[in-house]
């Protein structure tokens, strides 16, 4: 696929995984599934879910380590700040050569342009907080963050 087409796909998502509401039982829902699916799949991964500032949900599977707390503060720091999943961040800092200073004037310390960290969008409304997953290879946060957000709007009808 080439850079042009997997940013395409990425930004689609953000289209297509808009909410009409997202409330504290809703974060409970969203994390409980990834909670459960991670369990079964037996993957060692955190969670975060957190909306307007306000951490909903929170959990660490054993495995995980507090490396993958610093990576969720920093993917989650990208997404609240730019709007878009830290791996759409990450990817197109990449097809233009930049690194996160060169583009966006802050620093990798603070913010990770890697996947695992998307954003709760609501229709209307727009960005109003995340849902983060670290432990795994990028790709692979990412696109369980993305399953967890299709399974709920499913679930819930958005």
């Amino acid at each position: 696929m080439s850079k042009k087409a997997e940013l395409m796909e990425l930004l689609n998502q953000e289209k297509e995984l808009v909410l009409t509401r997202f409330t504290d039982t809703d974060a409970w829902a969203l994390g409980s599934w990834l909670v459960d699916t991670a369990r079964e799949r037996g993957l060692p991964i955190a969670i975060d879910i957190t909306r307007h500032g306000h951490k909903l949900f929170h959990y660490a599977f054993d495995g995980a380590s507090p490396d993958n707390e610093k990576w969720i503060e920093r993917k989650a720091a990208s997404v609240d700040r730019f709007g878009h999943s830290s791996f759409y961040i990450g990817r197109m800092l990449a097809s233009e050569g930049q690194t996160m200073m060169e583009s966006k004037l802050v620093s990798e310390t603070d913010f990770a342009p890697h996947g695992g960290a998307f954003p709760l969008l609501i229709r209307d409304v727009g960005p109003v907080g995340h849902v983060a997953v670290s432990g795994l290879p990028q790709e692979e946060d990412h696109a369980l963050v993305v399953e967890a957000l299709r399974n709920h709007i499913a679930k819930t009808g958005g």
